[in-house]
């Protein structure tokens, strides 16, 4: 296999995707022991991380003592600064009047997204309004963003105008696009990025033309690496004393979910198409979803080897039709075949039920869970803790998901709702500027915040 890099260097004879973050480091100096400033090591006695605020407080998290200064928007941005909060970090997200929410700010997506973070509202386009923006990002260890790629050039908050603010800072730019490349100043959005990855591409049936998703994935992805990529700053700057510029395309960090799936086409020499539900990696039937007793209810069920399906075969009674597909090369031959047998039966079935059956004889089945399923319905999530109730100061009760992991000694934890607009602007700004209330009262006549 060969590998083509970003210098264009090339051995052997495929190219794979490269790597997802470019990272551009200050000029070299000598190594030095730098502030032991968030990744800090030092022993909790806790094993669940995903307790509502109050709960556990005195467990330490990962990123205690990091203050990020956060400029994104919409959700690929707020999913990397949300795991950051949950992780510890001091989470400021810097506003302006009149921006778009998505409903509820203490829950719902807003909600789950803000969740934790602090609110200052400032307005960018007034001059003191910008140096504000400027003496904040002076006392934060991480500034982040995830608009187009001159928009913080623009207002003067690119990587080397924060550099001379803070020598050790940390720039993460999460553009659709990266810094460089003939799509540098383009906008985009998650549908957008998800079809020039390939993605959007290959979820349809055969024949039929893309379906695409009804989520932006690409936003999680990006959000994800984004904050992974934060992670891995702050341990290198914990080593070096050194911050850096982390340059994340959003694009990318898509292409890198499609990328072993357009990889394969390029080493066999066909083209891109859609499977539907088959398997895209070893092949299998039945392999798909199948329709199951009620409204619009459906279970996932996936069979590869001869043995899954004789623990399928026996799990749903041994009906004589069974005995026609014991072996793979049968069940791929006859697939469509056997998808409307499989389909009747699973018509008589309640999926759960079904479900619980298959899974007792060591088949892969799964509900095809809606939103009910998920927060009222689903054992294992509740098991696991994976929703926490969060109390709003005007007294709700708010739910919401909270951290995927559980770290046994450094919990993560949801840190509390999503603020309201400007929650936190007079606190933020006296207690890291040092801003009294006769200059707080001056900003606000002026619009520079709210």
């Amino acid at each position: 296999m060969s590998v083509t890099g970003r210098d264009g260097a090339v051995s052997g004879s495929a190219v794979s995707p490269d790597r997802r973050a470019v990272a551009d480091l200050p000029a070299a100096a000598a190594p030095r022991r730098a502030q032991r400033r968030g990744l800090r090591s030092k022993r909790g006695h806790g094993r669940r991380a995903r307790h509502a605020p109050g709960a556990g407080d005195r467990l330490m998290r990962p990123l205690d003592g990091v203050r990020v200064l956060d400029f994104t928007w919409v959700v690929a941005g707020p999913v990397a600064t949300r795991i950051l909060a949950d992780l510890g970090a001091d989470v400021i997200k810097v506003e302006r009047r009149g921006a778009a929410d998505f409903g509820d700010r203490r829950g719902g997506l807003s909600g789950t997204l803000m969740r934790g973070k602090r609110s200052v509202v400032v307005d960018l386009n007034r001059p003191r309004g910008l140096d504000l923006a400027r003496r904040l990002a002076a006392v934060s260890d991480v500034v982040i963003d995830n608009f187009s790629a001159r928009v913080m050039s623009n207002l003067g908050l690119d990587y080397e105008e924060l550099r001379r603010l803070r020598p050790d800072v940390i720039c993460v730019r999460m553009t659709g696009f990266g810094l460089t490349g003939p799509y540098r100043d383009h906008v985009s959005y998650g549908p957008t990025l998800q079809a020039l990855a390939g993605y959007t591409l290959l979820m349809a049936e055969p024949g039929e033309p893309p379906a695409g998703f009804g989520y932006s994935y690409s936003d999680l992805a990006g959000g994800n690496l984004g904050a992974l990529a934060v992670l891995a700053a702050l341990w290198h700057r914990r080593r070096t004393g050194r911050g850096q510029l982390v340059d994340l395309a959003q694009l990318e960090a898509v292409a890198s979910l499609v990328g072993p799936t357009l990889l394969a086409r390029a080493l066999d020499g066909g083209a891109s198409t859609p499977t539907g539900n088959a398997s895209q990696e070893e092949p299998g039937a039945p392999h798909g979803v199948y329709p199951c007793a009620g409204d619009d209810r459906w279970l996932a069920i996936t069979v590869f080897s001869d043995e899954d399906w004789a623990r399928f075969a026996h799990a749903i009674g041994d009906p004589e039709w069974t005995t026609r597909f014991v072996t793979r090369a049968a069940r791929l031959e006859h697939a469509a075949e056997l998808d409307r047998l499989v389909a009747a039966w699973s018509r008589t079935q309640v999926a759960e039920e079904a479900m619980a059956r298959l899974q007792g004889a060591g088949v892969a089945a799964g509900v095809v869970a809606n939103a009910e399923d998920l927060c009222a319905r689903d054992p294992q999530l509740a098991a696991r803790g994976h929703f926490v109730d969060v109390a709003t100061p005007e007294g709700r009760t708010v739910r919401i998901d909270g951290p995927p992991f559980l770290l046994s000694e450094t919990p993560a934890r949801v840190g509390g709702p999503g603020p309201l607009l400007g929650e936190h602007t007079d606190r933020i700004l006296s207690e890291l500027l040092g801003s009294g209330e006769e200059e707080l009262r001056a900003l606000r006549e002026e619009g520079v915040i709210g």
